[in-house]
């Protein structure tokens, strides 16, 4: 994996757990405006917007340069729309960050089959 690969694939994990975190936030603000005097909404609506247009632009760069099939970036596109997916796009993208470099690391030692 090249530099400008992992520094994407870096910047997705980087925001998909802020994005999860104000999903979340988003929604109990919506309920409390439903049940209290307290509107919170229109703020987090706009962090949310904001992180949430970052993931998906993050998203579609990690796809060009990670050269992700179709299947893997539905995935981690429909993991952006649930309110916890950005956690679990988190972990996916960290294993498989990891995996890259053992990959790496077996190739320069000459192990084959990495």
């Amino acid at each position: 994996m090249d530099i400008k690969t992992a520094t994407a694939l870096r910047r997705l994990r980087l925001v998909s757990a802020p994005e999860a975190v104000s999903f979340l936030l988003l929604l109990v603000c919506s309920v409390l405006k439903r049940t209290t005097d307290f509107n919170a909404v229109p703020v987090m609506g706009m962090v949310h917007g904001v992180l949430f247009v970052l993931y998906v632009i993050f998203w579609a760069d990690a796809w060009n340069r990670a050269k992700w099939p179709l299947k893997t970036a539905a995935l981690y596109f429909v993991l952006s729309v649930l309110p916890t997916g950005g956690f679990f796009a988190d972990r996916k993208l960290k294993r498989e960050a990891e995996d890259a470099v053992i990959a790496s690391r077996a190739r320069k030692q000459g192990i084959v089959g990495a």
